[in-house]
């Protein structure tokens, strides 16, 4: 897998810089092709011959540098590079990571890059356990940065505690593998449908559900993680997205929802369905508030265009629809019903009757039904967890 693989090692100035000469001579022995970018004080732990020698290219070490290949190396190196992978990362270029500080050549070249990001961290226990650095991490999680380790062993310092970094072996075995699962993601347009749809009845109120958007949003910060180019249709929710890679489209009605989906599906490969889109909107809506009389209020509706169906019925042999289901009663009749009605590879089907599992959660118990007749049971899961479960089984239809 790795001939013909750009690989982009960044090092920063930790103890555990004297280990990537043989993370390099990895991932060159397997085929691929290896630039570094390090900070000044990696420099203190092993020297430019050693990892020009082995990578057999130039190391990128200044910004302005008089030696570098391109004017604007970090945007280059990023259009280059398949992924970027930083061994050690000490908590100093974490935090740096972080916060969007671009001072040197390693930390300007992350904010440039916009692909697989894997960290490699390194430092003393008591420095990786504080909350800052904790904190740090768990913003580059949050963004779709894979973190590899640390381990638990003896720390330079003599001290023994969590903060040693990986094995070489270890790290290259795990971006492999990492890798390896996102291979058939790398590069497709994806399109995923979030959150509930607001029906209009006047300036004041509308028809609604209590969609949250959260299984949405996991699927949308899984796919982009994996490499694909995300394009997150929303209804009104109050989520944010991390990842660079996901375009977020915000409408309010199942009419722009239907409107912005039809647009969009015929250039792109993986189409998810997870909006809990209204089926009726109100046949006229006012322009003032409507006024509490003494009579009851007729509320006359419509059904709503059929994003799924509309979908389903222009999918093309190359595409993959993947649909969702929340039903209270007979979800199994009621789920493949829609999953044949609407033409999906698949349907996601949850139970209102599950504990745990439906809207606003954080956890969500799914049964994947596929149009060959096969069906998935899956326990209760953070939704995070449900969303790689769902890109896995679309894996099967990709490669």
């Amino acid at each position: 897998m790795w001939k013909g693989k750009h690989v982009l090692l960044g090092i920063s100035g930790g103890i555990a810089a004297y280990k990537t000469p043989e993370l390099i001579r990895l991932f060159v022995k397997a085929g691929a092709d290896v630039r570094v970018v390090v900070t000044k004080n990696a420099l203190e732990f092993v020297t430019p011959l050693t990892l020009e020698t082995l990578s057999k290219n130039n190391v990128y070490l200044d910004v302005f540098g008089p030696v570098n290949d391109y004017s604007t190396e970090h945007i280059s190196l990023s259009d280059w590079a398949d992924f970027l992978l930083v061994a050690p990362a000490t908590a100093d270029i974490l935090g740096k990571f972080a916060n969007g500080i671009a001072d040197d050549a390693l930390s300007t070249t992350y904010l440039a890059f916009n692909k697989p990001v894997f960290i490699a961290p390194a430092m003393n226990c008591r420095m990786y356990a504080h909350p800052a650095v904790q904190n740090n991490l768990n913003v580059l999680l949050s963004r779709g940065v894979t973190c590899i380790g640390p381990a638990e062993g003896e720390l330079a310092c003599g001290v023994t505690g969590k903060g040693r970094m990986e094995d070489p072996m270890t790290i290259f075995n795990e971006v492999s593998e990492t890798l390896s699962g996102q291979a058939p993601w790398s590069g497709k347009k994806v399109l995923i449908t979030a959150g509930p749809t607001y029906e209009k009845i006047d300036p004041v109120r509308f028809i609604g559900n209590y969609s949250s958007g959260k299984m949405g949003f996991a699927l949308a910060e899984a796919a982009a993680k994996r490499g694909a180019t995300v394009q997150l249709i929303t209804g009104p929710v109050s989520l944010t997205t991390q990842h660079p890679n996901i375009e977020r489209i915000d409408v309010e009605s199942a009419q722009q929802m239907y409107d912005v989906c039809v647009r969009l599906f015929p250039q792109t490969a993986i189409g998810i369905l997870c909006a809990a889109v209204a089926d009726f909107s109100p046949q006229t809506t006012s322009d003032t508030k409507t006024k509490r009389g003494e009579d009851d209020l007729t509320l006359l509706l419509k059904p709503t265009k059929d994003i799924a169906a509309t979908l389903g019925n222009s999918k093309r042999a190359d595409q993959v629809l993947v649909g969702f289901a929340l039903e209270t009663d007979d979800e199994l009749k009621n789920a493949q019903g829609k999953l044949e009605r609407k033409n999906f590879d698949f349907i996601v089907l949850n139970s209102l009757k599950d504990k745990g599992a439906g809207f606003r959660y954080d956890t969500n118990k799914i049964r994947i039904l596929n149009k060959d007749g096969y069906q998935f049971d899956f326990p209760l899961k953070s939704k995070q967890e449900v969303a790689e479960d769902i890109l896995d089984t679309i894996n099967d239809y990709l490669i």
